[in-house]
């Protein structure tokens, strides 16, 4: 009973817009009053859930992937995307896609490479005739492989909540997130094709060759992140820390485009974003103390096992319940919650840690595209100043591709463990 009055109290919360955060943090307050468990127990369980070292590799990756931004990287990559994909037909639509794929190797979110790329990308998809609706669904969706494509902060929590190696989880999202990239090239080209939409002007070798050299140092930050990972010569936070040094410099002076007076107002930015994640992440932990003390997992375990124990049936049905929880839950919130419920049982039909880390981060991120909650959805439409609804209907297709790669991932083992085990 007390354990259906910690849902019902979360529910309630969640659906009167109060913050992810606070609702966790919210109910589990209204559940330890009513079992009397005494509240100090809530700062040593949230002290517990912060207390991890890799953790602090969250406000490094974010603030190098500000530096980066504001320092000019997003105009080179997206020049670059856009010298050898701009001559096909809808050659814009599929130089945001590159670009994304390219961001993604920086900023770790969606949210960024949405906001970032799509400030530039859809004001000029929609200069050259593309639809409004179009223009930011190719946005929005292509945005998802940032959390996916290395370094990826949903990774991060996630080994984090089960002991996993972040530079196998980083490697196990590389292929998924290309695959998913190069997918949504795909709609992208025939859409384009059958809308008549622009194509560019075919590019020298000398002019491909002058912009791969401006986005060579935001791919080589990528690079360096995952071979001193790989290699042993850092940790995931040490990384982070090299990752910051290194975009201080590019920014200041191979760049030089980052003001010096702007970074104390990156460094702000970044605070207040670790800040939330943390806040969250500290809630989860209590309001998972929780439910692990109400036995929620195993009850979880025992439900879906007793639906059918054919390891086909139990993906499915985990899948199906993420991409609900997805579609009005905040990714990092999403993962927090649920990953160590449903760990047990992919651990029951016998699914690699690492292959079902990624396929609950793709789950949940293709929440991130989905009404109601779909943030970058959201500022996809603000930017291209189009109704939810007409994007919406664009992203079908889109999120066609992301179903597939979604099951390749949950039934091919190999697209996730395969780069992995060649660091072993």
């Amino acid at each position: 009973m007390t354990a259906l009055l910690l849902f019902v109290s979360f529910l309630v919360l969640i659906f009167l817009g109060v913050p992810v955060a606070f609702s966790l943090g919210l109910s589990s307050l209204i559940y330890l009053i009513a079992v009397d468990i005494p509240l100090n127990i809530i700062p040593q369980k949230m002290f517990a859930g912060l207390n991890s070292f890799v953790l602090l590799c969250i406000p490094g990756f974010i603030l190098a992937g500000n530096l980066m931004n504001v320092g000019g990287i997003t105009d080179r990559i997206i020049g670059f995307a856009n010298n050898i994909l701009g001559r096909i037909r809808g050659g814009l639509g599929l130089a945001n896609v590159g670009a994304s794929m390219g961001f993604a190797g920086i900023s770790g979110t969606a949210l960024a490479d949405t906001a970032s790329i799509g400030a530039i990308l859809i004001p000029a998809m929609k200069k050259e005739g593309y639809g409004a609706a179009f223009s930011s669904a190719v946005t929005a969706s292509s945005s998802i492989v940032g959390p996916i494509i290395p370094p990826s902060l949903p990774m991060i929590i996630v080994g984090t909540l089960a002991s996993l190696s972040i530079g196998d989880l980083f490697m196990a999202g590389a292929v998924p997130g290309v695959l998913i990239g190069l997918g949504l090239m795909i709609p992208t080209y025939i859409i384009s094709v059958k809308r008549n939409y622009p194509k560019g002007d075919k590019k020298t070798l000398k002019e491909v060759w002058k912009s791969f050299l401006g986005a060579f140092w935001a791919i080589l930050m990528t690079v360096i992140i995952l071979y001193g990972i790989l290699g042993g010569l850092f940790t995931p936070t040490e990384a982070s820390i090299v990752a910051v040094i290194y975009a201080l410099i590019i920014g200041l002076f191979v760049y030089k485009e980052l003001p010096i007076k702007k970074i104390p107002e990156i460094m702000l930015s970044t605070m207040t974003s670790t800040a939330a994640i943390m806040l969250l992440v500290g809630f989860a932990n209590l309001f998972g103390w929780i439910l692990v003390s109400e036995r929620i997992p195993q009850m979880v375990a025992d439900l879906i096992l007793g639906i059918s124990t054919n390891p086909v049936i139990v993906i499915l049905l985990i899948i199906a319940l993420m991409l609900f929880v997805g579609t009005f839950m905040e990714t990092i919130a999403g993962l927090v919650i649920l990953f160590p419920v449903l760990l047990p049982v992919a651990n029951t039909i016998g699914m690699d840690p690492i292959q079902f880390g990624v396929l609950m981060v793709l789950s949940m991120v293709i929440g991130l595209v989905t009404p109601p909650v779909g943030v970058c959805l959201f500022v996809a439409s603000q930017i291209g100043n189009v109704s939810m609804g007409k994007v919406t209907r664009e992203l079908i297709p889109f999120i066609g591709v992301m179903f597939v790669v979604l099951l390749l991932v949950a039934f091919v083992p190999q697209v996730t463990l395969f780069l992995p085990s060649l660091f072993e």
